[in-house]
């Protein structure tokens, strides 16, 4: 029997994931969940964001989803016990190392858009971000004191060939099923790093995916496109720092935040790791008004890329489509109803 782990975390987290419940009980009743502190929360209780319980929990189950974590009350923390130290430690113990981003916008969100509707009416990306590497992980790292008041902060900024080529395939072999295009950015005109990118990616298209398309565009131009023509991309293929400034760039849009699932995978047969991408959201969080369907169709992911049941995620999508179409709406969507509400809405649909 397949086992989802959920991990509610903090700020608007438990909310949604409450939601994700409900929605699995119903959807996949046979499906086991079971649910552990994380982030923040698990740092008020036991000292540390990822206890060891919670890790071994991650590995032996088939899927995990979690909500959010962080907030203006662990500021202080120090760093290595900060919530999002926590979800650092979670990606690099499953050894998750290809994010799934996909910036989908559906029809009934076209006008909610920071866009106009021509710009973001069918528009479907799917970005494909590196997750363990990169200027989050490389070392030196570090603030050092040069006296004198004056201080160097560093961050470090590295790839190995293993790294880029190992997403870069995950981009192709995902392009070959939507419509064979890949766009690979960086900054190969000021990074060493970034120059290493594209002459990976050339080779191993070369070798391996020359029937796919193969772009290679500049990072910040990248984020120009993004906001000028959006609909030229199928999959973007990009480094960690810049996968997240993109795909958060990307999801404004498909009308909300809120409406962005995510996926980290690893090697076949591990578990993958299924996170909305919203945050935490403390401003908001308890009030029970967070748009719940980011982390629902995280869930989504989850049963179409670890659980093994296409055509239940076919029908969660479909649910989620026509309670959008059917004017169900959270506030930030500019509806009223609450996260519960908007469970109900899907669970309807089902």
């Amino acid at each position: 029997m397949a086992t989802l782990l959920l991990l509610p975390g903090d700020g608007i987290g438990p909310e949604v994931c409450a939601q994700v419940r409900r929605v699995a009980q119903v959807l996949t009743p046979e499906l086991t969940i079971e649910e552990k502190p994380y982030g923040g929360t698990s740092y008020d209780q036991h000292g540390t964001p990822l206890t060891d319980e919670t890790r071994d929990a991650a590995l032996a189950a088939d899927a995990v989803l979690m909500g959010a974590v962080g907030g203006p009350q662990w500021a202080n923390a120090p760093r290595h016990l900060r919530p999002e130290a926590g979800l650092l430690g979670l990606r690099k113990a499953m050894q998750v190392f290809a994010n799934l981003r996909p910036a989908y916008c559906f029809d009934a969100l076209a006008d909610a858009s920071s866009l106009k509707r021509d710009r973001v009416a069918g528009l479907d990306i799917m970005f494909v971000r590196e997750l363990t590497g990169g200027v989050y992980f490389g070392e030196p790292r570090g603030i050092e004191d040069l006296g004198n008041g004056q201080k160097r902060g560093v961050d470090t900024q590295v790839y190995t060939t293993g790294e880029i080529e190992r997403v870069a395939r995950v981009a192709f072999e995902l392009a070959r099923g939507r419509s064979n295009r890949v766009a690979s950015a960086e900054k190969s005109n000021v990074m060493e790093s970034g120059l290493l990118w594209r002459q990976v990616v050339t080779a191993l298209h070369a070798a391996e995916y020359a029937d796919v398309e193969l772009e290679h565009i500049l990072a910040d131009n990248c984020a120009m496109q993004l906001v000028r023509a959006p609909k030229q991309f199928d999959v973007i293929v990009t480094d960690n720092l810049f996968g997240d400034i993109l795909s958060d760039a990307a999801a404004m849009l498909t009308g909300s935040l809120g409406m962005l699932p995510s996926a980290a995978l690893g090697a076949p047969g591990k578990p993958g790791l299924y996170e909305p991408i919203h945050g935490s959201a403390p401003d908001i969080a308890g009030q029970g008004v967070a748009n719940p369907l980011a982390a629902i169709l995280s869930f989504e992911m989850a049963l179409r890329w670890s659980l093994g049941q296409t055509a239940k995620a076919d029908r969660l999508l479909a649910a989620v489509k026509a309670a959008l179409d059917g004017g169900a709406r959270t506030k930030d969507l500019g509806g009223f109803l609450t996260t519960h509400a908007m469970g109900d809405a899907v669970i309807a649909r089902l």
